[in-house]
């Protein structure tokens, strides 16, 4: 972050809070006319500071009720079965995480499902079934108490 100045961080703030700001309303938020600040973004975007625009959506609206995080052991770490692992896992919509972590496991991820019938069928008939799969352990999220995607600046 040595690259980065008290505006460039007020304006990844501001970003992190509304990415729907407009180029105007997010200038007047920095202090900055609009020529600069456009300037200041589009630098912030090319040099990677800011990596896409979402939108937040409730998962319970869209029916998905429950949040598992799972710790997932490979047998097999040899060859290209963790690559092969990682590449599935990727493109599962249901998989909203996934780290390689240290510790007891190998991977840690955060799955979402429609309810528990949906998680354990997915565990039955997806993760089970990956290469190099020789452990799983679940654990299911009893309540939300923080969710966020803002990063401390």
């Amino acid at each position: 972050m040595d690259a980065l100045d008290s505006t460039d961080i007020a304006i990844l703030r501001a970003l992190q809070q509304d990415g729907r700001l407009t180029n105007a309303r997010l200038a007047e938020q920095v202090a900055l006319s609009e020529t600069p600040c456009w300037r200041r973004l589009k630098r912030l975007e090319a040099d990677g500071y800011i990596s896409a625009y979402r939108a937040d959506l409730n998962r319970r609206k869209l029916g998905l009720g429950v949040v598992a995080f799972v710790q997932v052991t490979l047998g097999d770490h040899a060859g290209d079965a963790p690559l092969q692992f990682e590449q599935r896992v990727a493109a599962m919509p249901e998989v909203l995480f996934c780290h390689n972590v240290t510790g007891e496991c190998d991977y840690l991820l955060q799955i979402v499902a429609a309810d528990l019938d949906a998680y354990g069928a997915f565990v039955r008939d997806t993760l089970r079934g990956l290469p190099g799969v020789s452990a799983i352990r679940s654990n299911l999220s009893l309540r939300e108490i923080k969710a966020g995607h803002a990063l401390p600046l």
